[in-house]
């Protein structure tokens, strides 16, 4: 790891003296962040947000959203099985239940477990981007926004295109895409599959996961616009180890189903959005795969949503209001059926002032039928030093309800609690961002304050695999703190056939002062990020061929650290016909990430692509 990190020091040095005048710039400063309400320039945001762009998801070495997020500085991604068939996602210290995933703003929660959160009907190759707000996000998405949240971006795109990709790999993998656009006068559509299957890289590990999404949009006039978007997953997989390690024949098959209508109107300086969406997660899990008799759950939860998203400029600045209706409802042989309504309000003010100073404030919100009201006010400020350099800082209260799971949820392995309190926490952050033609910087500090924190604890026993049951309960305090730093160079060092085109590096460190029980195991508060290390570097072979390393240092709070290096070369990427070979974990690493999951070893993976406009 020495060596590798030393590379890219080298590399730094080297580009102070030869670099050349290239042109390639950052491009992350005209981006549009999308709050559903607000829409800010990049570099005028006032929190720390990570963009993934097309480019970066083409060329990492990944076959899935969570595989992705994975090389994204401050995100703790803890997957049970590889290609996407299921993962956790944390930010700054959060769990997975803390974080909230979105598509183009739609909310994708679940109200049987945030293990589902990331079953998400979108092929990576239908991605236009990703964008990552780390810190609390109730003021702007709502109660599940707790630590962070995720919002996934298509595309529609003006013209006709055709993508085709197919892989194999190691374990018996295999898949392939097929991504369509046909617009039509005003009228745009895109349609994308997706299959991805392996025989599995251990015990009972096998997997099939099959998307497909379609995505229109009609344009009206001018000011009116109609968008349609519908959603399918299918996903079934060997869960050995994911949930328990005293039965590894689990078995698990998910359905998703995700459908929305929005219309837009846009004028001048209003803009008012109204849309409703349904999602439905169907979940049959087996304790012992072929034998659904001994324990078989059977889970069907459906979410209802309307909402209303609107901004108006002024003299005064930007004033953005919503409200949104929610029903969460769950039919379950395990958990009982269930249901809970949700009202939110939002309201916020972005004003510019002093020539360089902007301040934003507001507050969401919500009844809860459980819960009654409960309010998240929050604000941020930041100061343009210059055209490239930026300081802020920003406030905000956060808010989860427990899952149904939580509440009620009982196996051999489990057992539930339905008298759980909501997590609540305060949260601040201040921070430096530097955004020049060809360097982003960043600096951030944070902390959080959480209270009646959600874990699971069992006491230890001496028999293995343990006994004893994991049990929900509030822990009463939790301060979690830390340091993000982040650096992206454009560095076009070398000869005119071969490049070292750019390089990133990132480190973050977390501390948590967890009160925690004597005598007892956490199954999730303890498994926290420490620290994490991501470095990257990209090059350019006769301008055809593409190389992407990866490498990331991960250290969990009570967990054992382990260092991960990937891979991937891309031949006439954006040509008519090109050609991929990934190699992951090519240093052979031993690791878990989530529950007893062994991940594979070094594994290899070679594919296709065909581009037709």
């Amino acid at each position: 790891m020495k060596l590798y990190f030393t590379l890219i020091s080298i590399l730094i040095s080297l580009n102070m003296v030869f670099a050349n005048q290239d042109s390639t710039e950052v491009e992350l400063g005209e981006i549009t962040v999308m709050e559903n309400r607000i829409g800010i320039p990049f570099n005028k945001v006032s929190r720390n947000i990570s963009v993934i762009q097309r480019k970066e998801i083409e060329t990492t070495p990944a076959r899935s959203i969570q595989e992705l997020l994975a090389f994204t500085p401050g995100i703790d991604v803890r997957q049970r099985g590889v290609s996407g068939v299921q993962a956790n996602i944390g930010i700054r210290g959060g769990g997975f239940e803390q974080t909230l995933m979105l598509i183009n703003g739609i909310k994708l929660t679940d109200p049987q477990t945030g293990n589902h959160m990331m079953t998400i009907p979108v092929p990576l190759q239908s991605i236009q981007r990703i964008e990552v707000l780390k810190g609390p996000g109730s003021r702007i998405f709502g109660q599940n926004a707790f630590a962070g949240a995720i919002n996934i971006i298509t595309a529609l795109p003006e013209t006709r295109s055709l993508q085709i990709q197919g892989f194999g790999g190691d374990f018996g993998m295999r898949g392939g895409n097929i991504v369509s656009s046909l617009p039509i006068g005003n009228y745009r559509q895109t349609i994308s599959v997706s299959h991805d299957a392996s025989d599995g890289h251990w015990y009972n590990s096998d997997f099939k996961v099959t998307n497909v999404f379609y995505e229109s949009g009609y344009e009206i006039n001018e000011k009116n616009e109609l968008n349609a978007m519908f959603g399918y997953s299918d996903r079934e997989f060997g869960a050995n180890g994911f949930y328990t390690d005293r039965f590894p024949d689990q078995w698990e098959s998910i359905q998703t189903y995700l459908s929305s209508l929005s219309h837009t109107y846009s004028h001048n300086d209003l803009y008012f959005q109204t849309r409703g969406y349904w999602r439905r997660n169907i979940d049959e899990f087996r304790l012992r795969r072929y034998e659904p008799k001994f324990f078989t759950n059977n889970h069907v939860s459906d979410v209802f949503a309307l909402e209303l998203n609107s901004s108006y400029t002024s003299e005064f600045g930007v004033t953005g209001f919503g409200l949104e209706g929610r029903e969460e409802v769950i039919e379950s042989n395990n958990l009982g059926d269930h249901s809970r309504s949700l009202l939110g309000v939002f309201a916020e003010h972005r004003v510019e002032f002093l020539d360089r100073f902007d301040l934003r404030a507001g507050i969401y919100s919500n009844y809860y039928s459980q819960y009654g009201w409960r309010h998240f006010p929050g604000a941020e400020i930041g100061f343009q030093l210059n055209e490239t350099s930026r300081i802020y800082s920003n406030i905000g209260n956060s808010f989860r309800i427990p899952s149904y799971t939580e509440l009620y949820y009982q196996d051999a392995s489990n057992t539930s609690n339905p008298n759980l309190l909501p997590e609540e926490a305060r949260n601040f952050e201040v921070g430096w961002k530097l955004n020049k033609s060809r360097l982003r910087a960043e600096i951030v500090y944070f902390y959080r304050f959480t209270e009646n924190l959600i874990d699971y604890t069992r006491a230890p026993s001496t028999v293995q695999p343990n006994p004893n049951q994991w049990t929900p309960g509030n822990i009463s305090q939790v301060t979690f703190n830390g340091l993000e730093t982040s650096f992206q160079y454009l560095v076009n060092l070398g000869l005119e056939n071969v490049k070292i085109k750019d390089i990133s590096f990132s480190y973050n460190y977390i501390n948590a002062d967890l009160v925690q029980p004597e005598g007892v195991e956490s199954r999730f508060a303890l498994n926290s990020l420490k620290n994490q290390f991501i470095g990257g570097i990209n090059a350019e072979f006769f301008k055809k061929a593409e190389l992407t390393v990866k490498g990331r240092y991960l250290e969990r709070i009570a967990l054992d650290p382990y260092f991960l290096l990937d891979a991937r070369l891309d031949y006439n990427r954006l040509k008519k016909f090109g050609l991929f070979v990934e190699v992951s974990n090519i240093t052979n690493t031993d690791y878990i990430e989530a529950g007893f999951v062994q991940m594979p070893g070094r594994w290899f993976k070679a594919g296709f692509m065909v581009n037709i406009d």
